[in-house]
């Protein structure tokens, strides 16, 4: 019987080892963009750090148009805000550009067929504003060009962003979609395409980030 033991305590180990495997993996995908075509992974960690303490105050001008215009190292994207449809995002993504916050951050998550995703002070999806705020109504579909918020969990937006360089009807309704792209998608293609490294189980992290030098918000 004292044989059996050993044994009996291994199989709990290996029990835990297992447990604990799964809840890491738990952790780790949920919280930036997925789709089940590409399953891409989590960023490192949550955007829990950053300059400001709260949420911007509403500054949108009433019945206004917004557009976004990054200047990057690969080219120019001009976006169309959906000021309309999400305001709270719209409003953030305006703030945040107008401060010059994303001014100097890089494309850090890179997925061919898939999207492009920036926004992070810390160039590494650890970083954010300080802040986070909560999830509007999700309309649309996740197509070529959009632009939505990427985030950890339910109400956990804060700078960072994602702009989709294909359609993916399957990826999950979870992330405000607050932007569509004019034009630039040429640029998209070449943020896209560039070659990529292993992070993780995700080959996702540009070999040379393309840098967002500045973000200038249109009103009209």
């Amino acid at each position: 019987m004292d044989k059996d033991i050993p044994n009996l305590k291994n199989f709990f180990l290996y029990l835990f080892g297992i447990g604990t495997a799964a809840l890491v993996l738990i952790m780790f995908f949920s919280r930036q963009p997925q789709s089940t075509a590409d399953t891409p992974e989590s960023s490192p960690s949550a955007q829990s750090t950053g300059k400001y303490s709260s949420a911007p105050k509403n500054s949108l001008k009433a019945k206004a148009k917004y557009q976004a215009i990054l200047s990057t190292e690969a080219g120019e994207i001009s976006v169309d805000l959906f000021a309309e449809e999400t305001p709270v995002a719209v409003n953030n993504f305006v703030f945040l550009s107008r401060e010059g916050f994303y001014d100097g951050t890089v494309f850090h998550r890179v997925i061919k067929d898939f999207m492009i995703q920036g926004g992070d002070p810390n160039g590494d999806g650890s970083g954010g504003p300080g802040y986070t705020f909560a999830d509007e109504s999700i309309k649309g579909d996740y197509k070529r060009g959009i632009v939505a918020m990427a985030n950890r969990g339910p109400d956990s937006n804060g700078s960072q962003f994602f702009i989709m360089h294909k359609d993916k009807p399957d990826l999950s309704k979870l992330y405000v979609i607050f932007g569509q792209v004019t034009s630039g998608m040429e640029t998209v293609d070449k943020i896209a395409t560039a070659e990529t490294i292993e992070s993780g189980a995700e080959k996702s992290t540009p070999l040379k980030p393309v840098k967002i030098t500045k973000v200038t918000i249109k009103e009209s």
